[in-house]
């Protein structure tokens, strides 16, 4: 009998910088993407996804790991730069530093800083060499001219950075407010710095191309490759300086506490000046989108939530956790007077009592209170002047003990920036009669000492300000930005709808058609601790882990009583589980989601390791990619072997194509995809079939195939 059934994909997610072959130079290269695509296939999927792949490089050393903080939201990343592929002919000494280059780079992690000095090393010595035959190419002419928008300023801000050996563009004196004119004179050809102008243009055409080509082997071979759209951009880009009013440049952005951190997490990127964007309808955002559709055919949108609203941070914080929404509608003063709440500077000054700072320093609180503090009535004590910011707080520590007035002891920062966020209300830094309730305010001392008719009042005020009031608000917002995004190209859009999640969002998403993401161990519903991949909605993606928390073996690892509640959950039985995330365990999980309902299955590379015994040599923790709690995490790891070997492994390959065929995700002949177009055989080309549909049937949500 025949059924519909709609179209379903699988797909392996692994980092750039992740991949391993025997050609790079101790980091993945675009180029390595060819052999990633050929396991792909021979695995059975139809998808490849990446982390972002911007340029980054705004410290100039191992900070600039972190992918998410884009230099340019348009240029690529030298890192992934394949110097052997800059000629045909590389010269033998050039050769023999490749070759030991090779030897030192590729042991194990990445080692970002070594290996960007390596390739710009080395592309420097190739394009002493071969400048004028690359610059007078027609090819090089051709996306010149289609890229100088976005490479003339990119050039010249690396070529600023590097002179006044700062990202900071508000230390390059003249040259911090950026003109046409200033511009069109750094990049003249009469300057004298035009030859490393000239250099940054050829480091990103080779980038572009070698992209190019790996972008266009994965298509031939009916690959996806999906990329990612950082939330945010690096508050010392080229994007902040070209185009300062964009962005409020006072602020900074992150997220309220959640599943990856108790105490909310702060980015650092400025947030959006989204009234100043409107004024363009967004051309900004179109741009990005339209210079993405040259390489993906689908995207992951980070932090989607972003899009309905946004989580602001003054620049002067250091933590996630004293922030409010915007937009969002305020609690005036008069509101507040009105429910008989009015000791203003009680609610959002820091609460201290004596007592607090005895308890939290012991021995140390005098000299603790006579360097941050003032004394004020009834025992009370406020912060100084030069400590009334956590960047303060911090800069103040480092002060002290660098006299060794004060021992190492990150408590001691911990305690302090626990004392300045004891407040109930944050006042708004624009508008002193506005206020916003604090996060968790419950559970601040300064909350529990108020009394009772203050505690009930500002209770039901938290849980209006947090989960009804703004609904309206945000999705508003979020149906004048994300159609823009959506309609720039016609790349496929996945948001990533982690987190504290109002109830406005998935609406959205679905009248968007929009592909939402679940994890398992973060269910959306509040009542379970495990996710149920078999009723998952048929918009999203399902995966067992992502780039933000451990692997699904470090996972299964870290939690012994955890093992035994996810055996008898959501394996049904009693039994004790294996300690390790043994290659049967592996299995079992992979293909709960391989069969659940979601329109793509997308697993971590490490994930599909764990189904061999052979790849779990190396500890599990090591495998992770990220630690969200930490806002200076390497990001290096590296798969420890390399896709050559995972070609060769077909016992490995076989699980994997039986797991994904047996659960009917397969890609589609063209002539099911004709069926679906009711049109004849034949009939139907295939750059009208974007992720396994027709195109016309792809708008709002996939249309069913008949199998």
């Amino acid at each position: 009998m025949m059924r519909e059934m709609p179209w379903r994909g699988a797909g392996v997610a692994i980092p750039m910088f992740s991949v391993r072959s025997e050609d790079d130079l101790g980091v993945g290269e675009f180029l390595d993407l060819k052999l990633v695509v050929d396991w792909a296939v021979e695995s059975g999927f139809h998808l490849v996804q990446l982390l972002p792949i911007n340029d980054t490089s705004v410290h100039g050393m191992w900070w600039d790991s972190y992918p998410y903080s884009s230099l340019s939201v348009f240029a690529l990343h030298p890192l992934y730069l394949r110097v052997q592929a800059l000629s045909d002919c590389i010269p033998d000494d050039i050769k023999k530093d490749i070759l030991k280059a090779k030897e030192e780079l590729n042991k194990k992690d990445v080692d970002y800083e070594a290996a960007m000095a390596t390739k710009l090393s080395i592309a420097k010595s190739m394009f002493t060499r071969d400048k004028d035959l690359i610059l007078n190419s027609s090819s090089f002419q051709k996306f010149f001219s289609e890229n100088e928008e976005w490479l003339k300023p990119y050039a010249a801000f690396c070529f600023l950075r590097d002179f006044f050996e700062t990202s900071d563009h508000s230390q390059w004196g003249r040259f911090s407010n950026f003109s046409k004119e200033k511009l069109e004179k750094l990049t003249a050809k009469d300057s004298i710095h035009y030859e490393i102008i000239c250099f940054h243009y050829y480091v990103q055409f080779h980038l572009y191309s070698q992209l190019s080509e790996a972008a266009e082997y994965a298509r031939k071979k009916g690959v996806i490759l999906k990329g990612d759209l950082p939330i945010g951009v690096d508050r010392n880009s080229v994007d902040t300086w070209v185009y300062p009013n964009l962005f409020r440049m006072n602020t900074s952005t992150g997220a309220p506490p959640d599943y990856f951190d108790k105490n909310g997490q702060n980015w650092g990127f400025p947030t959006y000046n989204w009234e100043e964007m409107s004024k363009d309808n967004y051309a900004w955002w179109r741009a990005r989108l339209t210079q993405m559709a040259k390489y993906f055919t689908a995207y992951r949108i980070d932090h989607i939530l972003g899009f309905f609203r946004i989580w602001e941070l003054p620049d002067h914080a250091m933590t996630g956790l004293a922030g409010k929404f915007r937009p969002s509608i305020p609690l005036s003063k008069e509101e507040l007077e009105r429910l008989g709440i009015w000791d203003f500077n009680r609610l959002s000054n820091p609460y201290i009592q004596q007592e607090f700072l005895k308890e939290m320093f012991g021995d140390s609180w005098p000299l603790i209170a006579s360097s941050f503090f003032n004394k004020s009535a009834n025992n009370q004590y406020e912060f100084k002047e030069d400590c009334n910011t956590e960047k303060k707080i911090a800069a103040k520590l480092k002060t002290l003990t660098e006299k060794s007035l004060l021992g190492t002891n990150d408590n001691i920062q911990r305690d302090l920036f626990d004392l300045i966020k004891n407040i109930v209300l944050i006042k708004d830094p624009e508008d002193a009669t506005k206020f916003y309730p604090r996060f968790n305010l419950e559970d601040t001392s300064s909350f529990r000492d108020l009394d009772d008719h203050s505690k009930s009042i500002l209770k039901r005020l938290y849980y209006d300000y947090y989960f009804h009031r703004q609904e309206d608000l945000w999705r508003r917002n979020a149906l004048k930005t994300l159609p823009v995004l959506l309609n720039s190209s016609d790349m496929m859009a996945c948001g990533e709808d982690l987190g504290l999640i109002p109830s406005c969002v998935h609406p959205v998403m679905q009248e968007l058609g929009l592909v939402g993401l679940r994890i398992q161990r973060m269910p959306s519903e509040s009542d379970l601790e495990f996710g149920i991949p078999s009723q998952y909605s048929y918009m999203t993606v399902c995966a067992p882990s992502c780039h933000d928390c451990s692997t699904l073996r470090a996972w299964w690892e870290e939690d012994e009583e955890r093992r035994r509640r996810y055996f008898k959950a959501v394996v049904g039985t009693d039994e004790l589980p294996p300690s390790k995330c043994v290659p049967e365990v592996a299995h079992f999980i992979l293909r709960q989601h391989v069969e659940a309902p979601s329109m793509w299955a997308i697993f971590p590379l490490q994930d599909l390791l764990a189904l061999k015994e052979e790849y779990t040599s190396r500890p599990a923790a090591e495998e992770t990619i990220n630690d969200p709690t930490n806002p200076k995490h390497y990001w290096r790891y590296r798969i420890h072997v390399t896709f050559e070997s995972l070609m060769k492994d077909r016992e490995l390959k076989a699980t994997i194509k039986d797991l994904v065929g047996g659960s009917g995700r397969s890609y589609p002949q063209l002539e099911e995809a004709d069926a679906a177009l009711g049109a004849p055989t034949g009939v139907v080309d295939k750059n009208l079939v974007v992720n396994g549909f027709p195109k016309e049937k792809v708008a709002v949500q996939a249309s069913p195939v008949s199998v």
